[in-house]
């Protein structure tokens, strides 16, 4: 079931939009903290540009990407529409968040017997779902390319599959490093990282074809003017400390250039993971 949240109860008599358009993250972390990151930060671009936004996630990250290939949403922040046959959607890059490249990992509890990728031979792993590129499909890819025999689990989202590894129902985990840099930030919590790919470029701030020029170029504007606002630097700040991120992590432009290796990666896709 969607979450449609609307984030822009406050928006000036004279900037409000005709049209209104629904943005949907990937769900990195839980509902509830994907809520709270995202919250805040939709709330001051629509009072900013006058485009009203509206976050619709559901309730895995697989539920929200589909939302998103439905062509149901109109905004998003993904990485999951740089394969072929989604590139012909119509999606268009327009910015991403200044945070250094992530990379997709395999790791175990710091004080796991596990010691080597190949131990994890006929183990169960936990994954937070089947779209998810760096943290799923990254890892997954490596293990059959060295024909490491895995029982695969999906938790939803990062969060949820790290919490099948610290109650014991997996052994291991795949996942992205910064959420899983975060997560051990936030709860405490030590890994052993098995394996760790090149680096990707943070997920991409996206809009469909059916965002008019004029909405695209406010809203950007607006993500973009956070860092140097008063007001748009102090929610920056703190909603990027609900998540683990640095103060210091806002919104750039890009032309979607920064993600050749994702497209790179999907030429040598296994035909199980497409």
């Amino acid at each position: 079931m969607a979450i449609c949240i609307s984030l822009s109860a406050i928006i000036s008599g004279n900037a409000i939009a005709a049209q209104e358009y629904r943005f949907s993250p990937v769900n990195q972390y839980d509902i509830n903290l994907t809520a709270a990151y995202w919250n805040p930060i939709i709330s001051y671009v629509s009072e900013k540009s006058g485009v009203k936004l509206i976050l619709k996630i559901g309730r895995t990250s697989a539920d929200t990407t589909s939302y998103v290939l439905a062509k149901e949403v109109d905004f998003a922040f993904t990485n999951h529409l740089f394969a072929p046959e989604r590139e012909k959607l119509g999606w268009q890059t327009f910015g991403r968040r200044n945070i250094p490249p992530i990379s997709g990992e395999i790791v175990v509890p710091q004080n796991s017997p596990i010691t080597d990728i190949s131990q994890l031979s006929e183990k169960d792993i936990a994954f937070p779902g089947p779209e998810a590129l760096i943290a799923y499909k990254v890892p997954m890819a490596h293990l059959i390319e060295q024909k490491i025999n895995v029982n695969v689990f999906f938790g939803g989202n990062q969060n949820g599959a790290l919490a099948q590894l610290f109650s014991g129902q997996v052994q291991a985990v795949g996942g992205n490093s910064q959420l899983i840099e975060s997560y051990s930030t936030r709860e405490n919590k030590k890994f052993r990282i098995l394996w760790k790919s090149e680096p990707y470029y943070d997920l991409a701030l996206m809009a469909s074809n059916k965002v008019t020029p004029a909405d695209l170029k406010a809203v950007a504007a607006a993500f973009f003017g956070m860092k140097d606002d008063p007001i748009g630097k102090v929610i920056l700040k703190q909603a990027s400390a609900k998540i683990g991120l640095s103060e210091n992590s806002f919104f750039i432009p890009s032309d979607g250039s920064e993600y050749a290796n994702y497209k790179k990666f999907y030429q040598n896709l296994p035909p199980s993971l497409r």
